[in-house]
């Protein structure tokens, strides 16, 4: 028992700071992702009854969907602003300033969406919701780039996991307060929508205690003096000479290195097929299948012929096994690698989907077909949460360098984000016009993603960042780093940007 004492003592900053981070981050993204869930018929009442008081007439069945839809969808098309301005500001002002400012964002939302129900207005939760994504855009990506530097090489995998925990953590909470017994009801909603501006109390309390990273003090600042002592501050007196020695490799490599801009990295041949990769893994995760339960469960469970009143709980649990899984894989992906895990969720999400659409097709067939459904979307709830949904950013950020990283980071949130409002938003009229077979095109997206994978995503556990671009970069030029040297010498040519020799 001392042993495991111990290493919570050394890590005690470590460990706060990445609950802290998670809270506010993807923690609050989950919270605001899945609040509104189960209040869908609560606040399509509120959109009627406001529009009827407005305009004087009653909301067509069209106008209703498309407003419903956008409040679902609108933070991720202003999260894109969001996630745009982080790479920016953290260069420019830091991680914890950046996110510290950022918070401010989210307690004016949470105010201006409290009110929307005594104003009458649902264009305030319109307002509200933009201004939500604004935020959860920043604060992802900083949380992805934070989380992704301050743990010891030993530990990346597991902290990296925790950004998903945090989100699929986040979505309990939002779906528990919102049960009809709780805060889901008539005159409870609006304190339910403005909850979420509590974490940024804690962030403000918090944040300023804590270090820069230190890959950021080191190759950023050029300070190494404050780089030791952040380790030191997150990693007690550990030995942490290796975490140093590659740090200095990567700054010796990035001296005539300045960070890349958005337009330097899409020019940099040495970081295309990570690129590409990461476009992949990021846009199967955004419009594979998940988010689509997870903004329209209450839909998709009404259709498998779950009894109203029942669907809030249903939901609920979807979240308390996603969460479960995300524990599952943070112990299994020291043991399989990231690249094993993220394959096989997308095999067991292909045939958890395909089975999904046809036990929605035979819901009329057998009495018990309903409960199938259900049991399916757990399952594929599950299979997503062990694998893709906690490897997806991992490997993402293991893929580049400091050099390259923020942007990367920001193309990722513009990614997940653009998905996320664009499933968002089409998601309604693929179940008008398909059905239940709108599942077929999730399952044909995730495969072909599967497959581009397998053959060209290299395994990143165990691995440092140099030794996994190293990887890359024989990739990206087609042969080995001492081919290269010599056809450069031959022929005066280098990579222009982020080469790393």
């Amino acid at each position: 028992m001392a042993n495991p004492l111990l290493k919570l003592v050394k890590y005690r900053v470590l460990l706060e700071m990445i609950v802290v981070l998670g809270i506010g981050g993807s923690g609050q993204f989950g919270f605001q992702y899945s609040v509104l869930n189960s209040l869908s018929p609560l606040i399509k009442n509120f959109i009627n009854e406001t529009w009827v008081g407005q305009y004087h007439s009653t909301i067509s069945y069209n106008t209703l969907t498309f407003i419903w839809s956008s409040i679902v969808s609108l933070p991720a098309l202003a999260a894109i602003i969001g996630s745009t301005a982080a790479g920016y500001l953290s260069r420019k002002y830091g991680k914890k300033r950046s996110l510290l400012w950022g918070n401010l964002f989210l307690v004016g939302a949470s105010m201006i969406m409290g009110f929307s129900k005594i104003a009458g207005s649902f264009q305030m939760l319109l307002i509200g919701r933009f201004i939500v994504g604004i935020y959860s855009g920043l604060a992802l990506t900083l949380n992805w780039q934070y989380v992704g530097e301050i743990a010891p090489k030993k530990l990346r995998e597991y902290t990296n996991t925790t950004m998903y925990l945090f989100y699929s953590s986040g979505a309990i909470p939002g779906l528990f307060l919102s049960l009809s017994g709780i805060l889901g009801t008539e005159s409870s909603w609006p304190i339910l929508v403005s909850i979420g501006g509590g974490t940024a109390l804690v962030q403000l309390v918090r944040i300023p205690f804590y270090p820069e990273s230190p890959p950021y003090l080191l190759l950023e600042k050029g300070d190494k003096d404050a780089c030791i002592e952040a380790m030191r501050q997150l990693w007690g007196d550990d030995d942490f000479q290796e975490e140093i020695d590659d740090l200095m490799k990567e700054q010796e490599a990035m001296k005539n290195v300045q960070t890349l801009t958005f337009l330097e990295l899409l020019r940099d041949r040495s970081c295309r097929l990570q690129l590409y990769l990461m476009v992949l893994v990021i846009l199967t995760d955004s419009i594979g299948g998940v988010n689509s339960i997870y903004f329209y469960s209450y839909d998709i469970f009404l259709r498998a012929g779950i009894a109203p009143q029942q669907i809030p709980r249903f939901t609920m649990w979807i979240a308390v096994c996603d969460c479960v899984a995300t524990f599952v894989c943070g112990w299994l992906i020291k043991r399989c690698g990231m690249k094993s895990l993220l394959l096989t969720g997308y095999g067991l999400m292909v045939i958890t989907l395909t089975l999904l659409t046809v036990a929605l097709s035979m819901k009329e067939w057998y009495h018990w077909m309903p409960l199938c459904s259900v049991v399916l979307v757990f399952m594929f709830m599950c299979v997503h949460g062990i694998g893709p949904g906690s490897v997806t950013i991992s490997i993402t950020v293991a893929n580049f360098t400091q050099a390259s990283r923020p942007q990367a980071l920001v193309i990722t949130s513009v990614l997940t984000f653009g998905g996320l409002f664009v499933i968002g938003m089409i998601f309604p009229y693929m179940v008008e016009s398909l059905g239940q077979y709108c599942f077929l095109v999730f399952v044909a997206i995730i495969a072909i993603s599967g497959a581009i994978i397998y053959f060209y995503q290299p395994e990143t556990t165990g691995l440092s960042t140099m030794e996994i671009t190293e990887q890359f970069y024989e990739m990206n030029f087609q042969g080995s780093k001492e081919a290269l040297l010599s056809g450069a010498q031959a022929e005066q040519h280098e990579p222009r940007y982020c080469s790393i020799f």
